[in-house]
């Protein structure tokens, strides 16, 4: 009789698989923190649902579409600014950083929302504008009438003299990132005021300690509502060169007016910012310390080169800044002309190469300043695409309200434009600058103005796609762009998925794969999502990404997700040697069937050679 030992030690060693020497190429991801490996998800609450008729999306608005965020599998939701405010920027004019814009609701209607949030396990993250304020706020209505105390608040200069004896010529030739001039006059001070954004929004003089302190106590007053973190907006933007120089010319532009005209040496990306970063992490973690609760998170918005980003992160020292530094590279290097596969390849492994270790990377498709993904990046098909593409990459994503169902911009005209950044520029050349195509009403159902509220004029001209592209059909229909997104987020709650190795792959000019595996490899489930960036078929061997785990069977594949333009069904089965995808298809492939069919395989035929055996020696 063979002893039982045996049997048991046979059984292991046939489920089991041998780590391989992993290649180079080869990453590992360990998710240890709540957010490392959440799906986050930006509300614009102007255009996200009204619950009041008057046109405008609101808080309870927000409150009652919960449900609907908890659906898609998202762990956290950020909302764009909420603060009293004049509009002049909707909402990045603040006018008031403690008090709500009467607009969106109440204090009480905020923290309903977060109550009813945490209810069902999302967290609240808000939009946190450091860098500026409204010229009606009480802080810059004082430093203008010189109160003492407030005289520094802002950025005020006297200017340089000139042949006008009632005001002096601007400082220097800085520009705002709208249009025009980043100096405006107060006769009432007799000084200029800076604003690097609209005329009605003063920046803020960080060296100013007070300042510092004030923002660091609004930071503390809206944990103690209950949010988990904040989205800093135009973080890079925060100190100035104390010198006022010039800067210089880049090239870009032949308009002195315009924001490309100059290369902002002197106004972005000082290494002063980094370090406010750096304090208000400390803030985060100190209120952690004193109230206990989750970590309080820290996402960073800055338009700016990889190396300067990578700072955000650390330091040399170990000092922690931004857990998620915005991941831009996806809305600014790919595009519906930079669609090859090693594009793709490039940018996503230049911003693995930025994230230090231990840090988890994030991937941002888009937001309200950018247009939308279908439109930037040439149509519809390119939806899914991206969204696989954004969601079998382990780390952070960050989803704007409407990409989950194929939301595409909606031209406006010049009569219907009211974004400041096309306002104030030429008629002619408006549509370069707007904004507001990506920010026009969520689409809901198919009813009077996509079901975004009862009034029939809202903010903003409804898209007409609404008629099919809304929540409510997508949730009726045998598959959509929406069910794909969940699939995807349902694929991202397994532990393989929080805690594994993956890489990036190039097959072809026109196939890029994202191949992902548990952290025992050959062990765990493998994945592959494999996406066709042409309008053509295409046929291609991933057998040998696969080689690497060691797997025991690799020629049969199954479909996990399907692309909308697919005409595969969850659960068929490919052959790896020859996978053939169809125009613009995308799909995310297991090979746990057969991986498991293999092991079963030589676990019956183990089985049958020990009874065999048992017999042999019985008989003997």
């Amino acid at each position: 009789m063979v002893p039982i030992k045996l049997l048991v030690s046979t059984l292991l060693l046939l489920l089991s698989v041998p780590s391989s020497v992993l290649g180079q190429t080869l990453r590992s991801l360990n998710a240890r923190d709540w957010w490392e490996q959440s799906g986050f998800y930006q509300i614009y609450p102007r255009s996200f649902k009204d619950s009041n008729g008057d046109g405008i999306g609101d808080l309870n608005g927000i409150t009652q579409k919960l449900p609907y965020l908890k659906s898609l599998g998202i762990k956290a939701f950020w909302l764009s600014p909420i603060y009293k405010s004049p509009m002049a920027d909707f909402g990045y004019d603040i006018s008031d950083f403690r008090d709500i814009q009467p607009e969106y609701g109440t204090m009480s209607d905020f923290e309903n929302l977060v109550r009813e949030a945490k209810k069902i396990g999302l967290r609240v993250i808000l939009d946190f504008v450091p860098n500026h304020s409204s010229d009606k706020h009480e802080w810059f209505e004082k430093s203008e009438n010189r109160t003492p105390g407030y005289e520094n608040y802002y950025v005020w200069h006297d200017g340089i003299p000139g042949s006008n004896l009632d005001q002096n010529e601007p400082p220097n030739n800085w520009v705002e990132n709208f249009y025009g001039s980043a100096w405006k006059w107060s006769a009432k001070r007799g000084q200029y005021y800076l604003h690097q954004f609209h005329y009605k929004q003063p920046d803020l003089n960080y060296r100013n300690p007070k300042v510092v302190e004030e923002m660091k106590n609004v930071l503390r007053f809206w944990l103690g509502k209950g949010v988990d973190g904040f989205r800093i907006d135009a973080v890079n933007w925060l100190f100035e060169d104390s010198n006022f120089l010039d800067e210089p010319e880049s090239g870009n532009s032949q308009d002195p007016l315009s924001y490309d005209y100059l290369n902002h040496i002197y106004t972005q990306d000082l290494h002063e910012t980094v370090d406010m970063v750096y304090q208000w992490r400390a803030v985060m973690d100190e209120y952690k310390q004193q109230h206990g609760g989750d970590t309080r998170v820290l996402m960073t918005e800055a338009w700016t080169n990889l190396s300067t980003l990578e700072t955000y992160f650390q330091d040399e020292n170990g000092r922690q800044g931004s857990q998620m530094p915005f991941n831009f590279q996806l809305i600014l290097r790919l595009d519906k002309v930079n669609n090859k596969a090693s594009d793709f390849k490039t940018v996503i492994d230049s911003w693995l190469d930025t994230v230090p270790d231990g840090h988890a990377p994030n991937w941002v498709l888009g937001n309200h300043d950018r247009r939308r993904v279908a439109s930037r990046m040439g149509g519809e098909h390119m939806v899914d695409i991206m969204e696989m593409v954004q969601l079998s990459i382990p780390g952070v994503s960050v989803t704007y309200q409407g990409e989950e169902i194929g939301m595409t911009d909606h031209e406006l005209t010049w009569a219907e434009t009211v974004d400041p950044a096309a306002c104030l520029r030429p008629q002619e050349v408006y549509q370069q600058y707007t904004r507001d195509p990506a920010r026009t009403p969520f689409q809901w159902d198919g009813t009077s103005n996509a079901g975004f509220t009862t009034s029939s004029k809202p903010w903003l001209p409804v898209s007409p796609s609404y008629v099919t592209v809304n929540v409510q059909a997508e949730e009726t229909a045998g598959w959509s762009h929406l069910k794909v997104f969940k699939a995807l987020m349902q694929l991202r709650e397994a532990n393989d998925f929080r805690n594994c190795h993956y890489q990036t792959a190039v097959l072809g000019n026109d196939v890029f794969a994202i191949l992902r595996s548990g952290p025992n490899a050959g062990q765990s489930e493998v994945y592959i999502t494999v996406v066709n960036l042409a309008n053509a078929t295409a046929t291609v061997n991933v057998t040998g990404l696969f080689n690497q785990y060691k797997t025991r069977s690799q020629d049969t594949l199954s479909v996990a997700v399907q692309s909308l333009t697919s005409k595969r069904s969850k659960g068929n089965y490919l052959t790896a040697s020859s996978v053939v995808l169809q125009p613009f298809e995308a799909l995310v492939l297991r090979n746990a069937a057969s991986l498991v069919l293999s092991r079963i395989g030589l676990i019956i035929l183990a089985l049958m050679t020990i009874l065999k055996l048992n017999k042999y020696m019985d008989f003997h």
